[in-house]
């Protein structure tokens, strides 16, 4: 059966929003803005002026994707774009449809727009589709068959595939601030027809605050617990949310995290970035954002073993021990113990000296690996186990260093193609700075060599 029966030439009418018929729903669907003028926040995109706002005066069909985090407003905002543009109005859910589904709803807008009626296309979690879901839209949305309006938590740029995007403008959503989430809280609280003001609630500005700003950002988790309080402060009969209610109410922060998703690169960039450089209270609340997000310690752990091998380098090569014996801490002691062996490790990171050098010179090795020519070992740096092999020549002119002076033999080692380069160029950044020095003695001694050879 089709996902709609009938093929509407008008828009359609709205359900009501406030109590009865649309009472039981939650209050931050209660609560959705109806309009561009009771939306709050995005101002960067529906302001006078800007982008979006621009395209839905001018009643702009093209395709389009909001990228943001929960709670931000994506599907408000298509709802909003549909009713201004007087569209019929489909939501989609990506979880909980397929390719049938898709070319079913396909089908039933080429009718409408025979039917001269505009369909907007809601996708809902529009990352969630696989490249072959993603493909059934392209015909449609190129033809204008139908308006597709995709949104997504996730980068859509590795999540929707190319041609699709193509076809798409792509608007960021950003994450409401504190203050925003708090007037739209006090709007909840006194609306009588789709809020609480029938339940004569009083909630003191400190108790919205609190609450808008354990939302981090995502006013549907800021509406849900501003719920429980008006539910707890009618329990105990006083009609008054407090802090104290709210607090209770929110119970723990509501952190934006997901451990294969954009956020867990852009939290362990941020880390690594702080610790590059040295600043260690930004590297301590990096990783403790992550731990508390509910990151793998032993995922962190590696990371941070990197970082010593990275950027700390031998100017500081204790590090790496330091690092190995906070993983191996973590693993005997577990959390939330261990965790304090990953922050030493942090700390220490992040106020050691920095180097490089090993890094760079590894990564100018391996270009030197793939576009030079792979020339054998030179021979004097063969062994000889057989005759046959010394009779050929291998091992003839090896120089034992021991037996030289200062313990560096005249021979070059590297392949003739690339005789005299060099990759590791050392800092003067702590230890590297006496091995810079002894590498500037082994070259005295080395050019001295050769020139009395000469």
């Amino acid at each position: 059966m089709s996902l709609f029966e009938q093929v509407p030439t008008q828009p359609p009418q709205r359900a009501p929003q406030g109590r009865g018929a649309g009472g039981n729903a939650p209050l931050a669907e209660r609560m959705r803005p109806r309009s561009l003028e009771e939306l709050v926040g995005q101002e960067h995109l529906v302001g006078p002026g800007k982008p979006l706002r621009v395209q839905i005066e001018r009643d702009d069909a093209s395709s389009m994707i909001f990228w943001g985090p929960p709670g931000v407003g994506k599907t408000t905002l298509a709802k909003i774009i549909a009713e201004t543009t007087e569209a019929s109005f489909i939501e989609f859910s990506a979880v909980m449809s397929g390719i049938k589904e898709i070319k079913q709803v396909m089908a039933d807008a080429a009718k409408a727009a025979e039917l001269r009626s505009r369909t907007i296309l809601f996708v809902d979690e529009i990352h969630r589709f696989n490249k072959a879901q993603q493909d059934a839209f392209l015909p449609y949305v190129e033809r204008g068959t139908i308006r597709l309006i995709g949104a997504t938590t996730e980068n859509p740029s590795f999540e929707v595939i190319s041609a699709l995007l193509s076809r798409c403008r792509v608007y960021v959503l950003e994450p409401l601030k504190d203050e925003q989430i708090a007037l739209l809280l006090r709007r909840a609280v006194e609306d009588r027809e789709r809020g609480l003001g029938a339940q004569e609630l009083k909630a003191d500005d400190e108790a919205l605050e609190l609450m808008a700003s354990y939302a981090s950002g995502d006013c549907r988790t800021a509406y849900n617990a501003l719920e429980v309080a008006a539910q707890l402060a009618n329990a105990d009969g006083s009609k008054h949310v407090t802090k104290a209610i709210a607090a209770e109410a929110v119970q723990q922060r509501v952190l934006k995290y997901d451990k294969a998703g954009e956020e867990h690169f852009n939290l362990i960039s941020a880390l690594h970035k702080s610790v590059r450089n040295s600043d260690a209270d930004a590297a301590l609340y990096w990783l403790g954002r992550m731990l508390a997000a509910g990151e793998d310690p032993l995922y962190l752990a590696r990371r941070i073993v990197r970082m010593a091998v990275e950027d700390i380098g031998l100017a500081a090569p204790e590090a790496l021990h330091l690092c190995l014996a906070a993983k191996e801490t973590y693993d005997f002691l577990g959390s939330p113990e261990g965790e304090l062996a990953l922050a030493e490790a942090v700390v220490y990171l992040a106020l050691a000296p920095k180097s490089n050098a090993v890094y760079t010179a590894y990564g100018a090795v391996q270009e030197d690996i793939e576009r030079a020519r792979q020339e054998p070992v030179p021979l004097h740096l063969r062994n000889a186990p057989t005759k046959l092999m010394k009779e050929l020549g291998y091992a003839a002119g090896y120089q034992y260093a021991h037996d030289e002076e200062g313990k560096v033999a005249e021979m070059d080692c590297l392949p003739e193609s690339l005789k005299g380069r060099s990759y590791y160029v050392p800092t003067q950044e702590g230890r590297e700075k006496q091995l810079a020095a002894r590498m500037e003695e082994i070259r005295r001694i080395r050019t001295g060599k050769r020139a009395s050879g000469s």
